[in-house]
């Protein structure tokens, strides 16, 4: 059963919830009220039928003690013979009895009926009510539980009485205070009550359906919304956004939600075709070299050494430069993946910048590379990425920087953190540049690789690499540049007191 409502809509489900629930306080209501009706009529005639029994006792006990002339007066002859007339079985009613209709002891509804030792009855308030007799013969012998089990209950027709026997003694004679109270005669009314409590129970749980499916339905619009987009939207095309309903509620979260993914999602397909297609581009030149030279080897090198040699030097040059570009790929990749370890170790920066300065003078043969300075400081993180990243910014500032530039290194300790700067008087980066040069593939243009006498250019992804290392070590970025005037970058590092020194890898950004 639960399997099936699982597969059911949604809005169905929640017409199903709503509508149970609507039964369910129909169901309680309904309970509560057929037996709260019934008894409230039981306990409103049971306290008054005990006030009057209370009163009765309390009255015929005062007035047995009471002088004669304090008693009521008998009925005249003359009354006595008209009420003969009437009812020749008639017996005067004792002086107790005209007592407590004097202190009103009786409440109004309750009947009273009076009886001798003999079971005579001398006494009636109410002629009209069912005899004794048939009162005790409908008895009820199981009272519902809303009634006074002390008390008992008989049922004639749509009468329910409430029936209680005292008994009196007046001036050595013996009788029983009959008492009698309606508790309702409207049982066909409650029946019809009860009837139509279960019809309009019946018709409510219909109209919570129809009104459960129909809220449901609407509620449900914008998912229905959601979902059709979702159909309608293809790879090759992500531009397509769904539109925000105006009620600032948790649907609106979602379609700004589904928005906001949509829109990542459109960004990182254009960046994944972009990348492909950058890939592809710098593959294809030097695979298009090592063709060219192997099919000129094929014709004319093996008798022309010197064809030989350069063919051979060409197609080693461009399948270094494929290596290379391949290793660099290959690094971004793990890293996309969060697959890029990071070997966390306690890293001597002095001895780290020292060394990478003094390689790099070898490299930077025609330019002046100059190492200002060199604090000490310990940090914790990768040694082999640090020096990886301190490699590619001074390979782009021997590269875009012309013959006989200069170039600075430099470490300075700033409080908790090293301020490493790398800073060429090369061709520089013009100011709507500089945010995109550490996106993949990304180069200003195939000037910079001319003016500064680089014949070779790059692949464009090594500054993307070394801002990886850098977001993944939580060191602080950033750059200052300009036409004609060179390039500085700066390195924020936090010391190894502040630094993380865990092994694993962090979130990639």
């Amino acid at each position: 059963m639960l399997s099936r409502i699982e597969s059911l809509r949604i809005s169905t489900r929640l017409t199903l919830v709503n509508a149970a629930i609507l039964i369910c306080i129909l169901l309680l209501t309904s309970l509560l009220t057929i037996p709260g009706i019934y008894f409230a009529l039981y306990h409103q005639a049971e306290v008054e039928l005990e006030n009057s029994v209370a009163r009765s006792l309390a009255s015929a006990k005062a007035s047995a003690d009471l002088p004669p002339e304090k008693l009521p007066a008998p009925p005249s002859p003359e009354q006595r013979e008209e009420r003969l007339a009437r009812d020749p079985d008639w017996v005067p009613p004792p002086p107790f009895v005209m007592q407590l209709y004097r202190d009103a002891a009786l409440t109004p509804g309750v009947v009273l009926r009076v009886t001798d030792d003999t079971g005579r009855k001398i006494f009636d308030s109410a002629s009209h009510y069912p005899s004794l007799a048939d009162v005790r013969s409908h008895i009820v012998a199981d009272p519902p539980f809303w009634a006074n089990k002390d008390m008992q209950v008989a049922t004639l027709g749509n009468f329910h009485l409430y029936y209680e026997t005292v008994a009196v003694d007046w001036q050595g004679r013996r009788y029983d205070l009959h008492f009698l109270r309606m508790i309702t005669a409207e049982r066909s009314f409650l029946r019809a009550l009860t009837s139509t409590l279960l019809l309009t129970n019946a018709l409510g749980v219909l109209i919570a359906l129809l009104a459960g499916y129909f809220v449901s339905r609407r509620t449900l619009k914008p998912i229905r919304t959601i979902t059709q987009a979702a159909r309608e939207i293809e790879v090759s095309d992500l531009s397509r956004r769904i539109p925000e309903p105006p009620a600032k509620d948790e649907l609106r979260e979602l379609v700004v939600t589904f928005n906001h993914m949509l829109a990542r999602l459109e960004s990182g397909f254009a960046q994944q075709r972009q990348f492909v297609s950058d890939a592809s581009h710098e593959l294809r030149t030097p695979v298009t070299v090592m063709l060219g030279y192997s099919d000129m080897l094929s014709r004319w090198g093996r008798e022309d050494a010197e064809t030989l040699d350069e063919g051979i030097a060409a197609i080693r040059s461009e399948a270094q430069n494929m290596k290379d570009l391949i290793e660099r790929l290959l690094f971004l990749a793990r890293a996309d993946m969060n697959r890029q370890a990071l070997n966390r170790t306690p890293v001597d920066m002095a001895e780290l910048v020292g060394d990478v300065a003094k390689k790099a003078e070898l490299v930077a043969a025609d330019h002046t590379l100059t190492l200002t300075a060199n604090d000490t400081g310990t940090i914790a993180g990768d040694p082999v990425l640090i020096r990886q990243m301190l490699r590619i910014f001074l390979d782009n500032a021997i590269k875009y920087t012309p013959q006989g530039g200069h170039i600075a290194l430099a470490s300075r300790r700033e409080g908790d953190r090293l301020h490493v700067t790398v800073a060429d008087d090369g061709i520089g980066i013009a100011p709507e540049h500089q945010e995109r040069i550490f996106e993949r593939f990304f180069r200003v243009d195939s000037a910079r690789t001319k003016e500064s006498g680089n014949k070779a250019g790059g692949t464009g992804l090594g500054l993307a690499i070394a801002r990886w290392i850098a977001d993944a070590h939580g060191i602080e970025l950033s750059l200052d540049s300009a036409p004609g005037r060179g390039t500085t970058i700066h390195l924020l590092i936090p010391l190894a007191e502040d630094a993380a020194t865990d092994n694993g890898s962090p979130p990639l950004p």
